[in-house]
């Protein structure tokens, strides 16, 4: 089994508490509205959306994926961190034993923070992923990242 890790960070001018809030606990309500070319809906199969809970991501046919299923494995409110893994990814679990993220927002500045995701890729043995893969799917993360952002920006009081 491989395992590649790669770390990436975020600035935005949106404080850490209203960032997690609307990125992590509230995802399933403000992402498929926001990025509803992309996202269909994000549901909660398992659990009431704390550590242990599994949500399921339904992407549009314009995605190249179907739907991604993940499981919340640590969630800390006063801290505004987060761990999760994907646990099914249609058309990657034949390659992929398990892609796993760590997510933290920490002050910036004075009204801004910084979103620092670590994720780590498990491959099954004999298995190497492509470059370009794990490029887009950081290209992917950060873009919804921007787009809450940008939301969050234009709309001040939301998530406080």
């Amino acid at each position: 089994m491989g395992v590649v890790k790669i770390s990436q960070s975020f600035k935005t001018k949106v404080t850490p508490g209203r960032m997690f809030k609307a990125l992590i606990l509230d995802s399933h309500n403000l992402c498929p509205k926001l990025m509803f070319s992309s996202i269909k809906s994000i549901d909660l199969v398992e659990g009431n959306g704390e550590a242990g809970s599994i949500k399921q991501m339904n992407f549009t046919e314009a995605s190249p994926l179907k739907y991604v299923k993940l499981r919340i494995d640590e969630l800390d409110k006063d801290k505004f961190t987060c761990k999760y893994t994907f646990i099914e990814v249609e058309g990657l679990m034949e390659t992929i034993e398990s892609i796993s993220y760590d997510v933290k927002f920490e002050p910036y500045g004075y009204t801004g923070c910084v979103c620092k995701m670590t994720s780590e890729y498990k491959t099954k043995p004999d298995v190497e992923i492509k470059e370009e893969d794990i490029e887009l799917g950081k290209d992917r993360a950060i873009g919804m990242y921007e787009v809450v952002e940008a939301y969050l920006l234009a709309h001040p009081h939301a998530y406080e």
